[in-house]
């Protein structure tokens, strides 16, 4: 079962091209559009919960961080899978 962030979350995500990120703030809104900044916690706790699943990477300055040790401004996206060499 899903909580309403996570819905919100990804369905944003689905929205984007593989790989393109999302910001709290707009998984927020999506949620409660009037009160979204009281919303903003529970977007927190669920993306550190899903990056610890491995369902979800949090980005800072476009590089993914540890969900356990992130300060500050932050994105959201799916995983990517590594860069296959040819």
């Amino acid at each position: 079962m899903s909580s309403p962030v996570e819905d919100a979350l990804f369905g944003l995500l689905a929205e984007r091209a593989p790989g393109k990120s999302v910001c709290p703030s707009e998984v927020a809104r999506r949620v409660d559009a009037e009160a979204w900044r009281r919303v903003l916690p529970q977007v927190r706790s669920a993306a550190v919960g899903l990056a610890r699943a491995g369902r979800l990477e949090i980005l800072r300055h476009n590089k993914p961080v540890d969900p356990n040790a992130f300060r500050g401004v932050y994105r959201l996206r799916l995983p990517v899978p590594p860069a296959v060499e040819a």
